[in-house]
């Protein structure tokens, strides 16, 4: 399967022409990681996304005393990394490969190349990722309300 067959199974890419999906193909890196391999770790500067091509990772938050905490088990064709790139701040959990996996990753300046060339398929690039925050964000809060007291 090649990059765009892969972008395009993503809801990050939901609504954008077959060119734009091409554009971005062309700028991934791919990226393999074994089980245990960390992707990036919380606090670390934030400058791209990965698209999960093969594999699962689990995100986590470290914890002072004792393990991290897993907040979420994501597979293909989930993306993560997405948040550092809407608010400039440090990552907020770390990745871990919790099978040996591929990744797309997806950089900050790539976005930036592609936005210039795709005025309307970045637009749909950041609404994809507001849908996508927003969905997690209601998962997180009914998660967190179903919580005994």
């Amino acid at each position: 399967m090649n990059k765009v067959e892969i972008l395009q199974k993503s809801r990050l890419f939901d609504n954008l022409l077959p060119e734009e999906v091409e554009m971005l193909g062309e700028l991934t890196v791919l990226r393999r990681y074994k089980p245990g391999d960390v992707v990036f770790e919380k606090d670390d500067v934030g400058d791209s996304l990965f698209i999960i091509v093969d594999g699962e990772v689990d995100v986590e938050h470290p914890q002072a005393n004792g393990p991290s905490k897993k907040l979420a088990t994501l597979g293909a064709p989930e993306f993560f990394g997405e948040m550092s790139l809407i608010d400039k701040e440090y990552r907020s959990a770390s990745v871990r490969a919790r099978t040996e996996c591929a990744l797309l990753q997806l950089s900050n300046e790539n976005i930036h190349s592609f936005s210039k060339v795709y005025r309307e398929g970045f637009t749909w690039l950041v609404v994809n990722i507001a849908r996508v925050l927003s969905q997690r964000l209601r998962d997180a809060n009914r998660r967190f309300s179903e919580r005994p007291a």
